[in-house]
Order: structure tokens, then sequence, then C-alpha cells
């Protein structure tokens, strides 16, 4: 319904018609913001200055939104990725796929709260499939047969988007108190706890208190792509 417009608050601006495009940005908005919880449909139709009722002519629920939002975040890593220009004949291909992936996860981290949607939704959007496209077409480029990128994709899972699904996540668990807790259970777990202690000792200034996230990933990915490397 073209006629829905943005409620004219006091002293604001013309009202601005509602359109799916400005309600997903706002969406976008609050979950950067706020996290993805903070995000529900009355907390977006206050951004965007409408009754709640009127979002409906635009996304017909909460689980659209979601579509939507992790959409336009594809759509922006594909914005990104598109203007790389890095040589992907022969050997090139792993700098190639190397430069598309952390240029991905850049994105993504610019938008903390999309791994979480992305590993919600049940289909492809095709902005993820254009995605994928063009990560197969580097490595083809490189010599890849269809069954070997096939194989690459699975092996890179979720990673080949910018994220992993980390076994261990330590949240807050870098405190002195923990890492004293940690320590007591050395006899219990000597290898598990020794593995932690030197991590936390080398490294205190991490990111995650126990380890660099970011250079987990790349760690991970590199011997990924190294191993596809000498398959290929």
């Amino acid at each position: 319904m073209t006629g829905v417009v943005a409620r004219n608050k006091a002293g604001a601006e013309p009202r601005v018609p509602l359109s799916r495009e400005r309600v997903l940005r706002a969406a976008v908005r609050i979950a950067d913001e706020g996290g993805i919880r903070a995000l529900t449909m009355r907390r977006l139709a206050e951004e965007v200055g409408a009754e709640a009722m009127s979002l409906y002519y635009h996304v017909a629920n909460k689980e659209e939104v979601l579509d939507g939002i992790a959409d336009a975040v594809v759509e922006e890593i594909n914005d990104v990725v598109g203007r790389l220009d890095v040589p992907s004949r022969g050997d090139g291909w792993k700098t190639a796929v190397r430069r598309r992936i952390l240029s991905a996860r850049e994105v993504l981290l610019r938008h903390p709260w999309a791994p979480g949607v992305f590993e919600s939704r049940t289909t492809m959007s095709p902005a993820v499939l254009r995605y994928h496209d063009g990560l197969i077409g580097l490595m083809r480029d490189g010599g890849f047969s269809n069954d070997l990128c096939h194989h690459a994709l699975h092996a890179l899972g979720s990673r080949a988007l910018g994220f992993t699904q980390e076994l261990f996540d330590p949240g807050d668990a870098a405190g002195g108190d923990d890492a004293a807790a940690l320590a007591g259970m050395a006899a219990e777990l000597p290898h598990l706890v020794g593995m932690f202690m030197e991590v936390a000792h080398d490294d205190p200034d991490s990111t995650l208190g126990w380890c660099d996230d970011q250079t987990e990933f790349e760690f991970g990915l590199d011997v990924i792509l190294d191993g596809l490397d000498r398959l290929r």
C-alpha cells in the first residue's frame, strides 16, 4: 500500500513514505546498535516513526525481517567483494579466495549479529548463492574441478562467508577468578588446562582473553586453503 507514511513528529521533517528498503535499513541499524534481541516489530515501528501495523504492508512478520536483513548484509558483502581486483588464474586462486573471504569477514565485523541470523535461516537466498558462485569461479580459475570445488565448500563451511561456529567460546571467562578456577582443575584436565593457561599467558591482551579471534580465523582459513592447494 503505497500511501502508508511515517508519522510526522512535532518539528520533524516532512513525512517520508515507508518502503521495504527503509524498514530493513532501520532493522539493520537497530541490530547494529543493540543486538538482534533489540529488534522487535514495536521497536522497528518506533525507529521509522510509524504505527506498528503499517510495517506489515512491507514485511509480513519478524521472520521476513530477519530474512531481509540477512540479505542486506550479504548484498553489502557482494558489493565489497565485487570491487576486488585480485588475479585468480593458476596459483593466484588462493590469494584471491583468501582476500574475498577476509573482505566478507570485515563486513560481518560491522554487523556482529549477522552470523547468528545466517545460522537460523533455512534456505539460501539469491544473494548468498551469488556470493558462492563468485567463490567457485575463483577456484575454477585456479584449476579446481567441480568435484573439488564441492569438497572445498564443505571444508570451508561458514568460514567461506567470514565466520566460524566455534567449539569453545570463552565469553567472559578471561577474568582472573575464572583463570584461577581453571588452574585448580589441572590435575583432572592437565592437557586442556595446560593449553589454556599457556595461551592466556602468551597473549594476555587478546580480544577474547584466551585467544585472538581474527588470528584464529585466519589460521584455520590458511590451513584449509593450503590443503586445497595441495589437492589442486
